[in-house]
């Protein structure tokens, strides 16, 4: 069973799960051919090797916290902290407690 993706002028709900973070799963909440939004869920512990998406992203926490390595650093990203990294970048990235977060990648370079 496919979550449908959010449709132009509707409201998508982002706010803290609390309780219901555990039992929670990551999913897509837009895509287009230029942008996706993904609610991540990652229980304590779980690791995402490094790895390079291929268009700019943003990476913003909203509950938990997870270790963001990039650029050669580690950083802890908490509730309301956002990170912005360009197109390719290599990073990693470990939750030290349940977390979510809103990633947002832009697809495609646009022209001009």
């Amino acid at each position: 069973m496919s979550i449908p993706h959010a449709n132009p002028g509707e409201i998508i709900d982002v706010s803290a799960l609390g309780e219901k973070l555990s039992e929670s799963l990551t999913h897509t909440l837009l895509k287009t051919s230029d942008l996706e939004v993904i609610r991540l869920i990652l229980p304590a512990g779980k690791r995402i090797a490094e790895h390079k998406a291929p268009g700019e992203i943003t990476v913003q926490c909203l509950e938990g916290e997870v270790t963001f390595t990039t650029l050669g650093k580690t950083q802890t990203l908490t509730a309301g902290r956002m990170l912005y990294l360009s197109a390719a970048e290599p990073h990693a990235l470990e939750a030290t407690q349940d977390s979510s977060v809103l990633v947002t990648l832009l697809l495609q370079k646009r022209e001009g």
